[in-house]
């Protein structure tokens, strides 16, 4: 699978709005300034093709990328930090349950900040994918800013607080250094495969 292949094919404000189901779909979510486009970045490893925003919360809408005609990456609302009307969280509030609700995801990627313990939302996020029984690893992203004493301690207390079944992949992550970029392609090649 050529993960540098790929191409923005539309952004969903809604779940109508969402392209035809015609390929598995992996979907990137977390909170709004842990690096999800820079992760996504890493694992097309493009600069700037997922766009980094300067202020958290830009990813509005549900974007969808093609990957190699293979699957689609779809970077779902960043939740949590954006300084946006009541309204606007609403309707990614409706977006997110929708999409949850529709079967159409084959892989979830959740992104956490390896650094501090999972805020309500990730916990929020986290139980969204184990109630809808959908398969789904996470991500500590960050890795690099913690001094190696820390790490262990930290995956830990993140396996913990989202309590994540045993199954439940987590992958100490650097998006700027690249480590865990291996494992992750892996399996999102092994899910694509399976579906």
């Amino acid at each position: 699978m050529n993960f540098q292949k790929v191409e923005f094919v539309k952004s969903a404000a809604t779940i109508e709005g969402l392209p035809p189901a015609s390929m598995p779909e992996i979907a990137f979510a977390g909170k709004s300034n842990v690096g999800k486009s820079s992760v996504i970045n890493r694992i097309l490893q493009r600069k700037n093709f997922a766009r980094v925003g300067e202020a958290p919360g830009k990813t509005t809408h549900a974007n969808y990328f093609n990957v190699d005609q293979k699957c689609y990456f779809v970077d779902l609302p960043g939740y949590g930090y954006a300084k946006v009307p009541m309204a606007e969280k609403e309707r990614w509030g409706r977006l997110m349950e929708a999409y949850f609700a529709s079967n159409r995801i084959t892989l979830g990627i959740m992104i956490v900040d390896a650094r501090h313990a999972p805020t309500n939302n990730d916990i929020i996020m986290a139980d969204c994918f184990i109630q809808t029984g959908c398969p789904f690893v996470v991500v500590a992203n960050k890795m690099d800013k913690l001094k190696k004493s820390e790490i262990q301690k930290n995956l830990a207390t993140i396996r913990e607080d989202l309590e994540l079944p045993e199954e439940c992949v987590l992958i100490p992550f650097s998006a700027e250094k690249g480590t865990g970029r291996d494992e992750l392609v892996k399996i999102i090649i092994d899910a694509v495969k399976t579906n």
